[in-house]
């Protein structure tokens, strides 16, 4: 199984920068110069590399928390507006404590972006549990509203009364240690990788983890066993809406130092899009999160240095989903449940 997403991930990789070359060809760059500059705005230098990492802590966390939530069979698609309110609950509690030691302010602002990140969570898996109302509908639209909540607060009762929508920085006391300067690498790099760590040694080596898994491929046969499918639905939508709003709250205190609306550029949905490069499976997670970071901090390098607008970049990302989806065609043709 993980020799199969290895393949099928990186084939999808070359695949979609072959094309990708063609595309650039026919645009009348080149592609080797065009790759060779993405690349070196990816990874060379302390401002290009730092800003690969910076974008992967993100990417990390909002992929796992997609992929953590697929472990039960739902399709948590709420994780943009799960980042959105993690980051203004950080931003709230950073301002709002300014003589508190580092070791207990940075700890107490991420709890509260995991707990609003959790509680909105919450809301698609109860009515997925317990009403069987399909939760990827139901998140999807909360992204909206948790979005335009947040644009809300940030420009009346949290706003800091400047001319950019924001609210008031955070005390030094809750900002994460940056390093590679001038690159915003900040520590939340680190906690992201013990998350990661923590949450895939939990499904694959506990009780909790199995359960979640046993649910998500049968719920009928997990019933009979003895686990209970609504409480492993609630519990798998909970850690994944709690690792939504860490991403946001890292945002917040590695990067901004403050929340500023319109802060995130579909953070979320990127993460979606690294799960499903990764097959949804977690051990390749790290791998495509990474490639799409590099992806899109070299990205500027390249139209900065060769013309070649950085959209490709996401022309690039439509072409991996898209060989995806015919990766899975070519399997239903070969089960011989279609002909031709």
């Amino acid at each position: 199984m993980f020799k199969s997403s290895v393949v099928t991930t990186f084939f999808a990789i070359g695949v979609s920068l072959l094309a990708g070359a063609v595309i650039i060809f026919f645009m009348g760059y080149n592609p080797l110069e065009a790759y060779v500059q993405l690349f070196k705005g990816a990874f060379m230098g302390k401002l290009q590399f730092g800003t690969t990492l910076e974008r992967f802590t993100t990417l990390l966390l909002t992929s796992l928390a997609f992929t953590l939530s697929l472990k039960v069979n739902v399709f948590n698609l709420g994780i943009e507006g799960q980042l959105y309110l993690g980051a203004i609950a950080a931003a709230w509690i950073g301002s709002m404590f300014t003589s508190l030691p580092f070791i207990v302010h940075i700890p107490l602002c991420l709890l509260a972006s995991m707990f609003v990140g959790a509680l909105w969570s919450s809301i698609p898996g109860f009515l997925k549990a317990w009403y069987q109302v399909n939760e990827a509908c139901v998140s999807i639209m909360l992204n909206y509203v948790a979005i335009f909540f947040c644009s809300y607060l940030v420009a009346y009762p949290l706003s800091a009364m400047q001319s950019v929508p924001k609210t008031a920085d955070i005390a030094p006391s809750a900002l994460l240690f940056r390093f590679m300067w001038p690159s915003r690498a900040h520590a939340g790099l680190f906690i992201a990788i013990g998350i990661y760590i923590l949450i895939y040694w939990i499904i694959k080596h506990t009780t909790w983890g199995y359960s979640i898994r046993s649910v998500g491929l049968n719920p009928k046969y997990s019933e009979y066993v003895g686990i209970k499918p609504k409480l492993a639905i609630m519990g798998g939508m909970l850690i994944s809406g709690i690792i939504g709003g860490l991403s946001g709250g890292l945002e917040v205190l590695g990067i901004y130092g403050h929340f500023l609306d319109g802060f995130s550029v579909g953070m979320g949905f990127d993460g979606i899009l690294a799960s499903h490069l990764a097959k949804n499976d977690m051990r390749m997670i790290p791998f495509t999160a990474f490639f799409l970071a590099a992806l899109k901090a070299g990205a500027l390098g390249m139209e900065r240095f060769t013309g070649i607008p950085k959209a490709l970049v996401d022309a690039l990302v439509a072409v991996f989903i898209l060989l995806a989806t015919m990766e899975g065609l070519f399997n239903f043709v070969r089960h011989g449940r279609i002909t031709a």
